[in-house]
């Protein structure tokens, strides 16, 4: 049977984007998948999704380019709630910022004006074999010390190290949080593979954490451990809201 979702969203139009809506197009004309809607989100009008939707190769398959900052996009889109994104799934990129944890700090800073809303360290270097802190509070992770390919689904048996693979970032993650008594539940945005290859978050995932950090905040002042994240790769940081 065919997955299907309402909405697939792509964050970017350029190498990997194009790549995505590929391997998307591909699992829909495989009958695979099945998606009402296909945006790829890019400020570039002239990105290779663009070039590729005037060359006809997503012929059939219902994609579309939206012109947008990337933040932007998702303040709208994301504000519809967890009920209303049901069956909508964001692909993200390798190399994009934090978005989901922009995203929430956006809507806590609008929430609640008059309280700081930042982004803090996290309060210990986290157990995996690759870690970097960045200067802007965010950490990123990754149980590889080796490149992998983008098109790697993360099997039981890693593809590098030709073993079982016994690790997980948001079983990690999860623990992070646990063993900190002012963190408490982390939100955890899980990118899975689907389908030919293409990694996706649930959207309605993203909404329910808005909803957990407003039902902390508003009981005070709070640390949220927010965390995007495949099994093997992920980026870390602390929402606070003082």
């Amino acid at each position: 049977m065919a997955l299907q979702f309402a909405r697939i969203v792509i964050i970017g139009g350029g190498c990997y984007g194009s790549w995505y809506a590929q391997q998307l197009t591909r699992a829909i004309q495989r009958k695979a998948l099945w998606a009402d809607d296909i945006v790829v989100v890019d400020r570039d009008p002239a990105c290779r999704v663009a070039a590729r939707l005037q060359d006809g190769a997503y012929d059939g398959v219902a994609l579309r380019l939206e012109l947008r900052d990337w933040d932007a996009y998702l303040a709208e889109w994301l504000a519809a709630g967890p009920e209303a994104l049901a069956g909508h799934a964001m692909v993200p990129s390798p190399l994009m910022p934090h978005l989901c944890l922009d995203w929430l700090v956006a809507r806590a800073k609008h929430r609640w004006p008059a309280r700081a809303v930042t982004v803090q360290p996290m309060p210990a270097v986290p157990p995996t074999p690759w870690e970097r802190a960045a200067p802007d509070g965010r950490h990123y992770v990754s149980f590889a010390t080796w490149t992998c390919p983008v098109n790697c689904i993360e099997p039981a048996k890693c593809p590098a190290t030709r073993e079982t693979r016994d690790w997980s970032l948001p079983v990690t993650i999860r623990r992070l949080a646990h063993g900190e008594p002012r963190l408490g539940e982390a939100a955890i945005f899980h990118c899975t593979h689907r389908t030919y290859g293409v990694g996706m978050i649930d959207a309605d995932a993203i909404a329910h954490a808005d909803r957990l950090v407003a039902e902390r905040g508003n009981a005070g002042a709070c640390r949220v451990l927010v965390g995007t994240a495949s099994h093997c790769h992920g980026a870390l940081g602390v929402l606070a809201v003082d």
